[in-house]
């Protein structure tokens, strides 16, 4: 068992003031047989109301609008939890792909469908390779999970939210989001339901890879043992140090912060993850998140702007 404190901090800042941000978040820690939510803070600038609901997945989704010229917006969600996985490592029991047939749930079936990419053929070559045949499903997932971690480098800072599968199977590096995807692609086309996990991984001096972030990893369905976490990105079942936010087909289905705002702004986004124990320890790390490039003509009004400044502060 352990307990975590965990401080998430989303910094949005315009260099110019904009009239109004219409925001979407997944913020809110899951609550279940494993994970105990002890305590729960949303805190965002200049108080807005948040709606609270559920998405289809389960997740439960704020929805929340910013009225006003403002510079700068703050999203702060401060939560306790105590996470319990008392299973390390799951069954390896007989449930194979052929077994899952019987499952009639329509959300099973969409989490069987894999993505629609280029380089399917290497998909089913590394299947071959791990040869799925007459496999449980538990055994063909732990040897996706560590292909993955034996054949893909953990490197930051080359991939971003719109890097495709093609491209992380070309470059056969990336981060834990990347992994997650990849690992997704590999069960499902094997047959075997998974879906995203969006949550936390935190430090507990063991060495893994991503520790005190943001983190993503996997889960597939067993019919005798629910859904099981899998974490390509350090080859393991998932474990007490890992906190789940939310799950879905994909990452945007699990995004923490997004939305949209009215005016003519470039705009910045920071992204602060504190990690408390109970014994005092603390970890932090601040990511300045790589946004989307705007259109050229959206620069071109950008620069317009700047240039409009400038000749005022000169005059």
């Amino acid at each position: 068992m352990a307990l975590f404190k965990i401080v998430h901090i989303t910094k949005y800042q315009y260099n110019w003031p904009i009239k109004e941000s219409i925001n979407e978040i997944r913020l809110f820690p899951h609550n279940f047989d494993n994970q105990e939510v002890l305590q729960y803070q949303l805190l965002i600038t200049n108080n807005p109301e948040v709606t609270i609901s559920h998405d289809y997945y389960g997740n439960r989704v704020g929805n929340f609008n910013s009225f006003g010229a403002h510079t700068e917006m703050t999203i702060e969600s401060r939560m306790l939890v105590k996470v319990n996985h008392s299973l390390k490592i799951p069954t390896i029991d007989a449930t194979k792909v052929e077994d899952l047939k019987n499952e009639k749930s329509i959300l099973l079936l969409r989490f069987c469908y894999p993505e629609t990419i280029v380089k399917q053929n290497e998909i089913l070559s590394i299947l071959e390779k791990i040869d799925c045949t007459n496999k449980p499903i538990i055994e063909i997932a732990q040897q996706c999970n560590e292909y993955i971690f034996n054949n893909f480098t953990y490197t930051k800072g080359i991939t971003n939210i719109e890097t495709t599968i093609d491209e992380i199977l070309e470059m056969k590096k990336g981060v834990c989001q990347d992994f997650a995807y990849v690992l997704l692609q590999l069960v499902r086309t094997a047959g075997i339901p998974a879906r995203y996990v969006s949550g936390y991984i935190c430090p507990n001096e063991s060495g893994l890879r991503g520790e005190g972030a943001t983190h993503a990893w996997i889960e597939i369905y067993t019919p005798t043992q629910g859904w099981l976490g899998l974490d390509p990105t350090n080859n393991i079942w998932t474990m007490d140090n890992h906190v789940k936010l939310s799950v879905g087909q994909n990452f945007h289905d699990c995004t923490p912060v997004k939305g949209t705002f009215k005016g003519l702004a470039k705009q910045t986004l920071s992204v602060c993850v504190s990690i408390g124990y109970e014994d005092g320890r603390q970890f932090e790390e601040i990511n300045d998140v790589q946004l989307e490039e705007v259109s050229v003509q959206f620069q071109e009004q950008l620069d317009y702007i700047e240039l409009l400044h400038q000749q005022q502060q000169q005059q």
